[in-house]
């Protein structure tokens, strides 16, 4: 595991082979915030990471439901007790393997790796606007239907989840990159996620912070890129 800090914000970095897997550790006064619990053996690193912090976990926060983001959810749980798990009220039926659509929604599948057996049940649905400690939910679908970044409203640090990748090069959820195809492949809505990068880019952030790949200071003009090469390539 690979530890990196930049701000408030912690990155986790766990690589099995050539799928390297980020969740976060944030520092407040009262505690630690994680986004995303990573995969099933993750939990080990993440309690040594917050041991070296010197702080405990008070609050589990999930961009979205897939394996790779609540792999360790149930150990994590059953290790820290009194932490809040929180996760968008539409991707919560994920957790136990719904994948059904809701009225509405495009007729597209949702793909990737969506677990069958999570047994934690979140404590709080999350809407867009909600506040959980210093950061900021902010709905950004289109990965899955219910995908959230969450922005740190003191630095403006953007963990963005799977709305934006920079491993194999930076690009918009549904955007295929060759040396790192599957955040794309396991993208549920191409358009819907272009919407949402858009809504991400206008907060400015100071920080981009994602599920695979390292993190970026000072981003806009790259993500402004990135939304320009996924739009150009929808409307071919």
């Amino acid at each position: 595991m690979r530890i990196v800090q930049v701000q408030h914000v912690y990155q986790l970095t766990f690589m099995p082979r050539l799928f390297p897997v980020n969740c976060y550790l944030v520092e407040e006064k009262e505690g630690l915030t994680l986004v995303d619990a990573g995969l099933p053996y993750s939990t080990r690193g993440i309690a040594q990471a917050a041991a070296q912090i010197g702080q405990p976990i008070i609050r589990i926060v999930l961009t979205h439901a897939h394996g790779d983001h609540v792999g360790a959810l149930d150990k994590l749980k059953a290790r820290y007790p009194d932490a809040q798990v929180f996760i968008s009220r539409r991707d919560a039926p994920l957790l136990q393997g719904d994948v059904s659509l809701e009225a509405g929604e495009p007729d597209t599948p949702i793909r990737g790796d969506v677990p069958k057996h999570i047994l934690t049940q979140p404590d709080v649905l999350l809407e867009d606007g909600d506040h959980v400690g210093s950061l900021l939910a902010i709905s950004a679908p289109g990965h899955t239907p219910g995908s959230m970044a969450f922005l740190d409203t003191r630095t403006r640090a953007l963990i963005a989840g799977d709305a934006f990748q920079t491993r194999g090069g930076i690009a918009v959820s549904g955007r295929l990159k060759p040396l790192f195809p599957f955040p794309a492949l396991a993208t549920w809505n191409k358009g819907i996620s272009l919407k949402s990068a858009k809504k991400l880019v206008s907060f400015n952030p100071s920080l981009l912070a994602v599920g695979h790949g390292n993190m970026l200071k000072h981003p806009q003009s790259q993500l402004e890129r990135a939304i320009m090469e996924l739009e150009r390539q929808t409307s071919v």
